[in-house]
């Protein structure tokens, strides 16, 4: 599953969450609920890792070539600072079991 395609929907705020409303969505106890999340979590924190390196790599390659020539690359501080504005990989796979995108 890719779960970068939405991830702008997701609030880069911290909120608190009702307990009991997480376990009636997930159907488990809380402890077995933020377990699933995490190993989640987890699998979105890679696939951002992975989709970034992958972007970065490009510069590189460009870079490689003008060994001479060290400068920053502007496009490539913005790419970081986009990245950097992305909501926590925890509060992207709650936002997903809330809206039933997961089932747990």
């Amino acid at each position: 599953m890719n779960f970068l395609r939405n991830i702008n929907k997701t609030k880069t705020n911290t909120e608190t969450m009702d307990r009991i409303y997480l376990e009636k969505k997930s159907g488990k106890n809380i402890y077995e609920t933020i377990c699933i999340l995490e190993k989640i979590s987890q699998k979105i924190n890679n696939q951002i890792k992975e989709d970034l390196y992958t972007k970065l790599e490009e510069f590189n390659l460009v870079n490689k070539n003008n060994l001479e020539e060290i400068f920053e690359n502007k496009e490539q501080i913005e790419l970081s600072k986009l990245y950097e504005k992305f909501p926590k990989p925890t509060s992207i796979s709650i936002h997903y079991l809330l809206d039933g995108k997961i089932k747990i």
